[in-house]
This record gives C-alpha cells, structure tokens and sequence, in this order.
C-alpha cells in the first residue's frame, strides 16, 4: 500500500518521485476499503510505503487496526522521519509496541555516498535513528523485533551480491557505528522517474538498458514480487507492482482497478502488466520488495 507520497526527503534515486512539496495522501475511506479487504482475503502481509507512510495522518490508527489481525505488518521507513520532531520520535516504541517490521533504506554504510543520494546529513541522521530503533529492541536478538535494511546502487550499475553487501554493511555498522539489524535486501534501481532523468542526462540510458536486457534470468522472473502481490496506490487504484503504480500501468481489464471491488480470484489469474522497466526486477539475482530473488 503506498499511502502517499509526501515525505520529508527527496532522493535522488526515488521512483515514487516523493518529496515534501507532495500532496497525494491516502484516505480514511480508502483505509477503510483495505482493512475490509484485509479482513475479507486475509492476506500474509500488508507491507506500508510512500513517500513516508508515517507523515499519513491516518498511519497508526491504521497499523493499530492491523496489529490486531492475523497479519504481517511491514512499514518501510527511511529512518530520518525519526528524528522530525518530538511526534515521529516516538516511532520506535510504536512500532515495537504494534510488532511491525521495520525496512529502512540506507544506500550506503559510509557517509559520503549516502548523502550523495539522499542529502546532506541524511547518514548520521539515519545512525541515529537507527540506534533509537536498537534501543527498544530492533535487530536484536531474542526480541522477534525484525529491522531490514535496504541497499540501492548509487550509479548506473548493478549491485554486488546481496550476501556480500550485507556482510560489509553488517561489519562496517557494527565496528563503526554499534549499529545492528537482521537481513539487507539489495534492489536493482529501474529505469523510471528521477533514476531515469538520472540516466538521460549522465548519457547512460541505452547502455543501462543494454545491460538489463542482457542479464535478463528467468529464474529471477519467476519470482517477480508482481506474481503473488497487489499494489494499492493512495487513491484506491490497484496496480500490478508499486513501479506499475508510479507509471500508471494499469493491471489487465479482466479484473477489477479498485481496491473497493477488490476479486482476489480474478487477481490470481490474470495476465500481468509489463513494460522495459520490468527487465530490472528480472536482471541477474533478481529484484524485489524484498531483495534479490534468486
């Protein structure tokens, strides 16, 4: 669910194109619809993003909701909104008290390429919140409080092997930092929005698509995030993936567009939306919410 696209950032990197001057926020009503949904096709997870999804008005009264069903609850916080004000600084202790798992985007673990993608000063920011998220139990073991990190190439390459960046992020964070967490998750960037401008105006846009073309892995394919999720936008619309959704690539018109009319049977069977910018979940190990997929 992205649930809207202000934030308190504005990445370089963001596919959402999210940033503070954004107004796009998600509903009560549409809230409503996706509890009702939750409810009606008892999903595993309901993974929560924006922009912040915490700058939602509506955002904890929503993952309270959730915390009392059955049902996985992944926020994906890029950490600064911790430190914001007194009001988000009290995310911590919320979101261990409500059992979500945290995933937060950290693009690097030195501070001169993380401030180069996401701002000045955004490294030791996201240290810090990082360790207010140690404090209350995240990344620790014995706690079942589950803190992930999230790892974006910062040029127009791939990244390295997801097992060996979590070793150097997990030893570099430790030794330098006495910061924790559970797993890294590597994400190949795609070609849309502000990565794609990147891209046309450094001058690397064909050899960029050269090389996800070439590495195209059907295995990776077959475990495409888009094979066994449905993305609600902030307005309600349903999309195959979150990129479809940024690129307003709607989902096949044999099933429904809404969340309201949600059919999770015809989901399940239909023939998923597709476009050049796919050839980067499919490339080498693979990319998805949740990292490489092979």
């Amino acid at each position: 669910m992205n649930v809207g696209r202000l934030c308190n950032q504005a990445c370089k990197h963001c596919h959402v194109d999210a940033g503070p001057d954004r107004t796009e926020l998600m509903s009560r009503k549409i809230f409503e619809a996706c509890l009702r949904m939750v409810d009606r096709d008892s999903p595993s997870t309901v993974d929560l993003t924006g922009g912040a999804p915490e700058m939602n008005p509506h955002f904890r009264w929503f993952v309270e909701e959730l915390s009392k069903r059955s049902v996985k609850i992944l926020v994906r916080c890029n950490l600064t909104i911790i430190l914001a004000s007194d009001y988000y600084g009290e995310l911590p202790e919320f979101f261990a008290r409500n059992r979500v798992e945290v995933v937060s985007s950290l693009p690097f673990y030195q501070a001169e390429r993380t401030d180069r993608q996401r701002g000045t000063g955004v490294f030791e920011k996201s240290i810090e919140a990082l360790r207010r998220l140690n404090a209350v139990g995240y990344g620790r073991a014995g706690t079942g409080l589950v803190l992930n990190l999230v790892y974006n190439p910062a040029g127009a390459f791939f990244p390295a092997p997801q097992d060996q960046l979590e070793r150097d992020f997990r030893k570099s964070l430790d030794e330098g930092h006495q910061v924790a967490f559970n797993n890294l998750f590597a994400l190949t960037n795609l070609p849309i929005n502000r990565f794609l401008d990147y891209l046309l105006v450094s001058g690397n846009y064909e050899t960029y698509m050269e090389k996800l073309v070439e590495a195209f892995n059907p295995v990776a394919a077959s475990g495409a995030m888009c094979r066994s999720m449905v993305s609600v936008s902030w307005d309600g619309r349903l999309y195959d993936c979150d990129f479809n959704q940024v690129l307003d690539l709607p989902a096949q018109p044999t099933v429904a567009d809404r969340v309201e009319s949600f059919d999770r049977g015809a989901w399940e069977h239909r023939i998923i939306s597709t476009g050049r910018h796919c050839f980067g979940c499919t490339a080498g190990a693979g990319s998805s919410c949740g990292g490489a997929t092979t």
